[in-house]
């Protein structure tokens, strides 16, 4: 039970006594010690369990539930699994209790889960509503601190907080107040704690009633008449109660002072004489619990309680921003460049903020920089759109938002926003990730060595240009989600988080582990409460500030092995639980999607790891990380490996099924992509380019090629969008086609941007229009018949011979025939159902720059009574090479 601050009003009478009178029955409120109890929640995020006091007395006990109880079990995945191990479930109970001790060292200095991962609003700039601004930083091996920028002159001394003071505290975090300067001819505020309101109430300025005004009127309305004798006369009551005990002219001094008997004994006569109080304050000796009873008059009491403060009266109190300008000059306007200066053990750093919002990276010999983003009410951007309804299947859109024009340059957010968008809309895609958002230094590494965590890239636009990006794909219907790179960072110290505050191990791991094993970015000390703090604000930051509906966690197999993920993995589970394992990393994911997934229902977490880590999409109470989606990524490289090393009458139809539906345990948790941007930006070839790119138009064998490659390349995309999980991904332009990789400036071509863009204008030509117009189409199918979000294929037919692959998901049939040369005129596929099915889509229709071999009398087919592929009935179909049909069952047939 919390401490109750209920107002007392006491009285000459009012005595300290260690038993109640007998004639009295007073009405008492308990003030407890606090205990600590175990509460069902359904995340601990929700609540702090309220720290146990130490007592050497004996405390009240309390019921304990068990993690039984609450639902919650360790190995609960591998018992569901059917999987026995024993190191490995010794692993998961060892990491859980590991968890409950992170938490209970997370409580210790913060409320709760919420408080712990919403540092962003306190770190980093900030306006207070007292006419100021204040600063917080976290650099534990700084012994000095100060905000240097084009505001003060790039002073190292006149905004500044010193070791020791008010402004650093035992955690290492440093706090500087930047107070508004006051204008020529004006007077200082007459309420030393007057408040502004700098957004909502702009142009409102001074209300011109005084603050006494304000206060009496607050009184009046909060106490009835002559309650507030005592507040406004507040040593009537002490000088009552000395006249009453000592007369009219008591000693002066405290050497005139006479022994005084106890309060025991001066209430027994005062009780004699008047009878009892029922006003006493009562100890009543119980030590055990510090436990005192307050007696108060239970109908003031009740009174008291249900008056509401009188909040609105201080609100009326606040002026407005007009009034705030006139007053005052901003101690660092909006558009203010600044950088945080330490002093360290080894000499002055200059540093860019770790959470500052808006970045200039290092440009044409320039130092690195962050931008005071505090625009006025009128100027910042205003959502118009809600984030629209999680669907039931994702088709998502990926994009970079610096490579997405025609031109050779870098486009930005207004452009992205202005002409991709609608693009994607009339795609079919209902979602879209963005890499490369988060501010970088180096425009070549496409954003994934991050330097800045809280700051979208400058070289795109401002905070409030992605703002207005993101509420447009809200209006569209499309989700926003944002790749993010928690997994390393940049290893660069003038502008990121390296040697951030003169120390190697501030945010992260000292010696080898702090260096990734091949990239040479900087591994994060997960272990470390702080660092936790900032990686999990981070997360909330971009949810709330932008509105961001989900994130892909980057590279998670760099952060949970030592080895970065750089090994051979043969699938034996001690290979996730052994000394390479980092499960500092692991409780950071777990924490990460429980914060996530309690304060926003709605978002979507998904994971890219390699190594496909037991339990990374299983519930946290079972024992799993909790992702909704992971990615597999061994689809991609499969189809590159057939496209550039195997020869087409080679391709191994059992490897193709087997590798696109891999674990079948978890495919409804999976995301496929036939090409990402790892095929168009990583130096690889997209397979539009692997396809298409070395035809020569002049060839005898240019059409037989062309068509191949139409073909495969919409072959490939229908059989992973088809067969996979309720996830499917493309990267911006394959859609269509696109010939050409992604080349960003480097000195290795001069700096050149005429690879880094898309030619949207390859839409307008038959072969890329036709290859859209059947992505489209495929969108729509899933859309119409809702392919992903139906359970598990059934696939019934693999053929390495025919190279024939045909499988059933709900009432639609699909049958690819990957064979180069070999058309069927009627192959017999078995069915569940028997029936009349039609073709609803057809890789080979001209429309799609197919040659369209199958006739129109030919969509519609029925059963035969035969047993094919185990099935009692089957179809006896048209199947030309180097295509694909979707059959849906029409009517049913009773036979």
């Amino acid at each position: 039970m919390s401490t109750l601050s209920t107002p007392i009003t006491l009285t000459t009478n009012t005595l300290l006594l260690h038993s109640q009178s007998p004639q009295t029955k007073p009405q008492t409120v308990v003030f407890h010690r606090r205990t600590r109890t175990s509460t069902i929640t359904a995340c601990s995020a929700s609540e702090n369990p309220q720290q146990q006091q130490k007592s050497e007395n004996k405390t009240k006990s309390t019921k304990t539930i068990s993690d039984e109880e609450m639902g919650i079990n360790p190995v609960g995945f591998l018992v569901k699994r059917g999987i026995t191990h024993k190191v490995f479930g010794q692993f998961l109970r060892e990491r859980y209790k590991a968890l409950k001790d992170l938490k209970d060292e997370i409580f210790n200095r913060h409320i709760n889960l919420k408080d712990m991962s919403t540092g962003y609003e306190l770190l980093g700039m900030h306006r207070h509503p007292e006419h100021r601004a204040d600063y917080m930083e976290w650099a534990p091996g700084a012994r000095y601190c100060a905000i240097i920028g084009d505001f003060n002159g790039w002073s190292p001394t006149e905004n500044c907080a010193r070791e020791g003071r008010f402004g650093h505290d035992d955690y290492g975090y440093w706090f500087i107040i930047l107070q508004d300067k006051l204008r020529e001819g004006e007077k200082p505020d007459e309420l030393y704690f007057q408040r502004y309101n700098y957004l909502d109430e702009y142009d409102k300025g001074d209300s011109g009633v005084t603050i006494e005004e304000l206060f009496k009127k607050s009184n009046d309305e909060y106490w009835q008449p002559g309650e507030d004798r005592y507040l406004n006369n507040r040593f009537e009551g002490p000088a009552k109660l000395y006249e009453e005990i000592f007369g009219p002219n008591g000693p002066q001094t405290l050497e005139d002072l006479p022994d005084l008997p106890d309060a025991e004994t001066r209430y027994k006569e005062w009780a004699a004489e008047h009878g009892p109080s029922r006003y006493a304050v009562i100890d009543s000796g119980n030590k055990e619990f510090d436990i005192f009873s307050l007696i108060v008059d239970p109908e003031w009491r009740e009174r008291i309680r249900k008056l509401k403060p009188p909040l609105a009266y201080w609100n009326e109190s606040r002026k407005g921003r007009k009034a705030w300008l006139k007053k005052y000059i901003p101690a660092i306007p909006h558009g203010s460049k600044y950088r945080v200066y330490f002093n360290t053990p080894n000499g002055p750093l200059e540093r860019v903020p770790a959470w500052a919002s808006y970045v200039q990276p290092e440009a044409d010999g320039m130092q690195a920089y962050a931008i005071h983003w505090d625009p006025p009410p009128e100027q910042a951007y205003k959502r118009k759109n809600t984030s629209p309804k999680v669907p039931n299947s994702l088709r998502i859109y990926e994009a970079h938002v610096g490579i997405s024009g025609s031109e050779p340059k870098i486009s930005s957010f207004n452009d992205f926003t202005d002409k991709v968008l609608p693009h994607i809309k009339v795609a079919g895609y209902n979602a879209i990730q963005l890499i490369g958002v988060i501010e970088h230094k180096d425009y070549f590494t496409v954003g994934y060595r991050v330097t800045n965590f809280y700051a979208v890239s400058s070289r795109y636009g401002t905070p409030d240009d992605f703002k207005r990006l993101v509420d447009e794909a809200h209006g569209l219907g499309l989700l926003v989600f944002l790749e993010i790179v928690h997994s390393y960072a940049a290893a660069d110290e003038m502008v990121g988080l390296s040697m951030f505050d003169g120390s190697n191990d501030c945010y992260f791991h000292s010696g080898k582990r702090g260096q990734h094993k091949f990239w040479g970015t900087r591994m994060f000390k997960y272990g470390d409460p702080d660092v936790l703090h900032f990686l999990l604000s981070n997360l909330n930051w971009w949810v709330e500030e932008y509105q961001i509906d989900g994130f892909r966690f980057h590279s998670v197999s760099s952060m949970i092995y030592s080895h970065n993920g750089f090994a051979t993995f043969t699938g034996d589970l001690e290979e996730y639980c052994n000394q390479y394992v980092d499960k500092d990393a692991l409780l950071y994911l777990i924490l990460a999607n429980e914060i996530l997934h309690f304060f926003y229902p709605n978002i979507i977490t998904i994971a890219e790891d390699a190594t496909f880590y037991p339990g990374l999409c299983e519930p946290i109470s079972q024992g799993g990380l909790g992702f909704d989606y992971y990615v597999n990524l061994s689809v991609s490289e499969m189809w590159s490996t057939f496209l550039e090393s195997v020869p087409d009458n080679e391709w191994s139809m059992t490897k193709i099924v087997n590798t696109l539906v891999s674990n079948r345990e978890y495919a409804d948790k999976m995301l496929t992509y036939a090409e990402n941007y790892n095929q168009s930006i990583s130096r690889r070839r997209s397979f539009a380019e692997i396809l298409f790119g070395e035809l020569d138009e002049h060839s005898h064998h240019y059409k037989e090629s062309f068509m191949r490659g139409s073909s495969l390349h919409k072959m490939i995309r229908l059989i992973t969008l088809t067969i996979g999980g309720r996830a499917y991904l493309n990267f911006m332009g394959n859609e269509f086609g696109h010939p050409k990789g992604v080349e960003f400036p480097a000195s290795s071509n001069n700096f050149s941007y005429s690879l880094a863009n898309r030619q949207w204008d390859l839409l307008a030509k038959e072969v890329n229009h036709d290859l859209f117009s059947f992505d489209k189409d495929m969108m729509k199918l899933d859309k119409k018949e809702r392919v992903l979000s139906r359970g598990f294929p059934n696939v019934h037919h693999v053929n390495d011979n025919s190279m024939v692959i045909s499988y059933i998901r709900g009432p639609l049939l699909f049958i690819f025939n990957f064979h180069p040369t070999d058309s069927y005129d009627s192959y017999a596929i078995g069915v569940e159902e028997a029936g009349e099915y039609q073709i609803i889509l057809n890789t080979d229709e001209i429309k799609y720059g197919g040659q369209g071999s199958i006739k129109e009398d030919q969509y519609l087919q029925r059963t035969v009574s035969r047993r094919v592929d185990g099935l009692r009935t089957c179809l006896e179909v048209p199947l030309p090479s180097r295509t694909a049909q979707v059959y849906k069952l029409r009517r049913i047939l009773r036979i």
